[in-house]
């Protein structure tokens, strides 16, 4: 659901080019290859965001904990999604599937009938993605971060500070997870997969 919250519709390229690259280190639209691919295919744990969007500000604040593990297929472009959801303290499985497009580097889904689209920027340096949407939406624009280990460097944390900055939010704005409240960790140790599961269509 986190992946699910951040893959809305957006065009971002024009104006992060806009932008001085020297001030955030990030680059969008940069094409998804094989390498990054592999790289992807891992677990992955959801450590925050800056959302405009009221709606996803709220999901936020309800979910406690998100990681997931991501599984790349080159040969039909899809990503496996299976995400760990501690909500109101109790644990919530969900899988789906995630699309990629190799050349403007978005990954894509289907949700209630309509595709919706998302830039990848990758910081492999940090063992981190993020995930940027609606920038040219005063409204709605937000920024998502993403990394391999359930905690935040001091140094991918200035990166992600900056860059929220960069794209016209705030650091007020930044909503954090708290890796305390997880209840998933353990529960998948035990077994494969929550009893509790959904699954989207």
């Amino acid at each position: 659901m986190a992946l699910h919250m951040v893959l809305v519709m957006l065009s971002l390229l024009p104006l992060l080019e806009a932008q001085n690259p020297e001030h955030t280190n990030i680059t969008i639209g940069t094409p998804i290859t094989n390498e990054t691919l592999s790289w992807l295919s891992d677990k992955w744990f959801f450590m925050g965001a800056a959302f405009r969007n009221l709606k996803y500000r709220q999901e936020i604040q309800t979910m406690q904990t998100v990681f997931f593990y991501l599984d790349s297929n080159l040969i039909n472009d899809t990503i496996e999604l299976r995400e760990f959801q501690t909500i109101d303290d109790q644990c919530v499985y969900n899988s789906t599937q995630l699309r990629y497009q190799r050349e403007n580097g978005t990954l894509s889904k289907y949700a209630q009938g309509v595709e919706i689209f998302a830039h990848l920027i990758a910081l492999k340096k940090h063992g981190a993605f993020m995930l940027a949407f609606d920038l040219k939406d005063e409204k709605k624009r937000g920024l998502s971060l993403y990394t391999k280990k359930p905690d935040i460097a001091p140094e991918l944390l200035k990166v992600f500070q900056k860059a929220v900055k960069h794209v016209g939010l705030d650091e007020s704005e930044i909503l954090f997870v708290d890796w305390k409240k997880d209840r998933c960790s353990q529960q998948q140790k035990q077994q494969p997969e929550p009893e509790e599961t959904k699954k989207d269509p």
